[in-house]
């Protein structure tokens, strides 16, 4: 135990670890127990006192704890002489009558039901050997923590019953609460306020958290104490996280269903804030993204009848996160999804080298970057489109489709026959195919004077062309015709073969 003990491990142990967490548990104490405990003296009559040091602790029997006038009377030579405190048998004076007494004179009282000669032999040899004392309370609590298991809330539970007057939390990678005590991280002013935490390492070495501790006691080697338990703390946290994800990764419906319950909490900011922390816990063990900017991805099977392959989503799950890392993944859309970390150029590239080892072609979209799981739906929307309009074996990114990328997504086959219906006075005209490329180019491209450099003609051909279109009973100006006629000229230039830029 020696090899983990810091500064302040020695140091006298006060009044209120030898209550909280040492040989007086149990016993009821009234004060603020502040004092270091530097010795023990037994005091059976009041003229002994004349002999007590400062810093002892004094242990009443006989005379001296005979009553109430008597306590009192001791109470009073305690503070005299600057002892600790004064630990008397219960019954000698009222819990009332010594509470008030203790908060007058500013001298912590201590009531103990137990033989005070013994009491005071443990008392003694806990003074005489402070750090042997706090041995035994960190080896009672790696005890209570092994019998724990891997569960981040049993095992926060252990540490704010074994560490009182300490409020203890475990805290994301974010540096939002997960299991414990919120208050171990709330400011506050009173005197003597203290701090510890520890880094909490996930299955594969990444930060999954932090243990984070807090409280009052102005015992210097309390902190010391609380910092070892933390410590002992980690280990079972960390297999809690491997615990977790190895069970998610035989139960692709059980994580995929944890994922749907998170992006449902974050469009409901009332719903349960336990549940939500118990979901933001198990996905935290995962190692998920839950905070922070977010970029969704969407992969999508392509088949020869365009319906999804038969496969295991599981196996899919496995490729995808060989490639992204502890993400969540769910089926939607024809394929799978889910969100990432990661900044969507870094998404893309991963998923595009990723896209190979897929046992059936596939392509694969990447959304916007996102502030967090309340917007993560507008990403995985875009994710799922980008993903439509890309070609298998290619990735698309939502923050770069235009136009140009939409309408290549179009089913030429299904639309041909509308497409001729809308444009019918148009070829019923245009004999060479002139009229519908102008049409096509200046839709495209927002306007005559970029039309006529995309075919390499004079501004006024264009101008001329679009009079002859008009004619036909297109209104060039009306929004609605203009994308209506926009989708059909893709579409018969498609189905024809025509590229989209010929020149004239």
């Amino acid at each position: 135990m020696s090899g983990v003990r810091t500064a302040g491990w020695e140091a006298p142990v006060t009044v209120a670890e030898l209550v909280n967490a040492g040989p007086l548990a149990g016993a009821r104490m009234y004060g603020a127990g502040e004092h270091p405990v530097r010795g023990v003296r037994i005091v059976d009559e009041l003229s002994v006192f004349a002999t007590v040091a400062p810093h002892t602790a004094v242990v009443l029997t006989g005379s001296a704890a005979g009553g109430g006038w008597a306590v009192e009377m001791a109470m009073r030579r305690a503070w005299e002489q600057a002892a600790a405190c004064v630990i008397a048998p219960s019954g000698g004076l009222s819990e009332h009558s010594g509470e008030v007494l203790a908060e007058r004179l500013g001298v912590t009282l201590v009531f103990v039901d137990e033989d005070p000669l013994l009491v005071a032999l443990r008392v003694a040899s806990a003074a005489s050997r402070p750090d042997a004392a706090r041995t035994q309370l960190v080896a009672r609590c790696a005890t209570r923590l092994a019998e724990a298991g891997p569960s981040a809330r049993r095992v926060l539970g252990v540490l704010n019953a074994e560490l009182p007057g300490t409020a203890v939390t475990f805290l994301d990678r974010y540096g939002l609460p997960l299991a414990g005590r919120r208050d171990a991280i709330e400011p506050s002013s009173g005197r003597g306020r203290w701090s510890a935490e520890v880094e909490v390492p996930g299955p594969a070495g990444e930060s999954l958290g932090r243990l984070v501790a807090s409280g009052t006691s102005r015992s210097p080697g309390w902190p010391a104490v609380v910092r070892t338990v933390l410590d002992l703390a980690v280990a079972p946290l960390t297999a809690w996280a491997a615990s977790e994800r190895l069970h998610a990764s035989r139960e692709f419906a059980l994580q995929a269903s944890l994922a749907e319950r998170l992006l449902k909490a974050a469009k409901q900011p009332t719903a349960d804030a336990d549940c939500e922390q118990e979901e933001c816990a198990a996905a935290v063990a995962l190692g998920w993204p839950v905070r922070g900017p977010l970029t969704a991805y969407h992969v999508r099977p392509h088949t020869e009848d365009g319906a999804p392959p038969q496969a295991d989503p599981a196996s899919a799950a496995v490729l995808i996160t060989a490639a992204l890392g502890q993400v969540p993944v769910l089926v939607r859309g024809g394929g799978w999804a889910g969100w990432s970390a990661l900044p969507p150029q870094d998404v893309a590239e991963r998923l595009r080298r990723c896209l190979p080892a897929m046992p059936w072609p596939a392509a694969a979209g990447v959304g916007t970057q996102v502030n967090g799981l309340a917007a993560a739906e507008e990403s995985l929307l875009g994710a799922q489109a980008a993903a439509f309009v890309a070609a298998p074996g290619t990735v698309a990114r939502a923050d770069r489709m235009g136009p140009a990328e939409l309408l290549g997504a179009l089913p030429v086959a299904g639309l041909q026959a509308p497409a001729a219906v809308v444009l019918r006075p148009l070829l019923a005209v245009d004999k060479d195919g002139t009229l519908l490329e102008t049409l096509a180019a200046v839709l495209d491209e927002g306007g005559a004077l970029r039309a006529a450099e995309r075919l390499g003609v004079h501004r006024n051909t264009i101008t001329t062309r679009l009079e002859r279109i008009k004619a036909a009973g297109f209104d060039l100006d009306d929004p609605t015709t203009r994308l209506a006629l926009q989708l059909a000229c893709h579409v018969v230039r498609r189905s024809s073969g025509t590229p989209h830029a010929t020149p004239a």
